[in-house]
């Protein structure tokens, strides 16, 4: 199995992973044989790559994070939760649905459960088949990438579950914008952003006395914007003044919403994501948050193509958790672009003389 831009797919391929809808529901079954509206249809949902099928890359197994179960779960959630507070704009009624508290909490446990479950794995993009609401998925996202840094830095399970609980909802202020400014497709005017800033305040008085979530959890609504230099919002806060969970949730929100094809932006390379964010290293974010963050991602995730300093293309098999700039790749065509007929794996933590010098090189042939 390989991951391929949908730009590179071809009618004729077949599917590796499921496509799921916003509510976890299967779309696309594994080997179904793309066709030009299939592909034409995914792309227009914000579909960047797919995982094929392909001989050469036979073995090569790309891991979920959740369980198929958990994941339909969490979006199914996700959406009623943001739905009912669509619903209700400037909602008073304190307590009127203790459900969503509840809801939400189950989910929690259900996502930390299959994180603990695998303590070693390593942040892989989770948002290239889903067909979905933006919002939906980013904040399943969000949830556990913060989760797995929040295991990687040592927190109690406590800890752990109201991390996650405000990662899953630190954008649910959004659910009180204007929907003509949380969809528009273009920039912003001045006056919309401004408008758009306005989720997380009104996010933290949504949850602040919400049963069943904690007030720390509505915090990270606050303060999931506020930047290390005191140049975030809604407050202007300055270092330790921002909560440590809105620190790792602010680093993992950038680079998912990074990372995401939007119809005004095209997504970043998890590598090209993770330099950006060490731009604003120590002035926008934690450094030694980032460091953690940098040492869990994989920045060249399983199945991608890539092209080596040999001129060599390959695809990559597995992450060196040591090294994540040097995974394991299987090279499947020489030089010239012809392909081999017995590819073979090269670790590139033992080969220090050959780089990854390229990711999605050009089209590509499968059998």
């Amino acid at each position: 199995m390989r991951m391929m831009p949908i730009t590179l797919c071809r009618p004729g391929m077949k599917l590796g992973k499921k496509i799921y809808s916003d509510e976890g529901i299967v779309l696309l079954a594994e080997e179904v044989e793309l066709t030009e509206t299939l592909i034409r249809k995914l792309a227009q949902n914000g579909i960047n790559y797919l995982y094929i099928q392909d001989p050469k890359t036979e073995g090569i197994e790309i891991p979920d994070l959740l369980n198929e179960e958990t994941q339909k779960q969490a979006l199914s959630t996700i959406r009623n939760v943001f739905r009912d507070y669509i619903d209700q704009p400037g909602r008073r009624n304190v307590g009127m649905y203790p459900y969503i508290g509840r809801n939400v909490r189950n989910v929690m446990q259900s996502v930390l459960d299959d994180l603990m479950r695998n303590k070693d794995a390593m942040i892989m993009l989770m948002n290239l088949h889903t067909v979905d609401h933006y919002l939906y998925m980013h904040s399943l996202n969000v949830c556990v990438y913060s989760t797995l840094l929040g295991i990687a830095h040592g927190y109690n399970t406590d800890e752990l579950f109201t991390l996650g609980v405000g990662a899953l909802l630190h954008d649910v202020g959004k659910t009180q914008i204007s929907m003509q400014v949380l969809l528009k497709p273009g920039k912003l005017s001045d006056a919309e952003y401004e408008e758009m800033k306005r989720h997380t305040e009104r996010g933290f008085y949504l949850l602040k006395d919400e049963l069943n979530i904690s007030l720390i959890a509505a915090h990270c609504a606050f303060q999931h914007h506020e930047r290390m230099n005191g140049t975030g919002y809604p407050r202007g806060l300055k270092g330790e003044e921002i909560h440590d969970y809105a620190k790792w949730i602010g680093i993992v929100d950038s680079f998912d919403a990074m990372t995401t094809n939007r119809v005004y932006k095209q997504a970043m390379l998890p590598h090209q994501a993770v330099e950006s964010l060490f731009s604003g290293s120590g002035t926008l974010y934690d450094t030694e948050k980032l460091c953690v963050f940098r040492d869990k991602v994989a920045i060249y995730p399983v199945g991608m193509t890539v092209q080596l300093s040999t001129g060599e293309t390959a695809v990559v098999v597995d992450i060196n958790s040591a090294s994540m700039q040097r995974p394991v790749v299987r090279v499947v065509a020489n030089e010239a672009g012809e392909e081999l007929k017995a590819p073979y794996d090269l670790d590139l933590s033992k080969q220090l003389s050959v780089m990854i010098t390229k990711v999605n090189p050009g089209p590509i042939e499968v059998n």
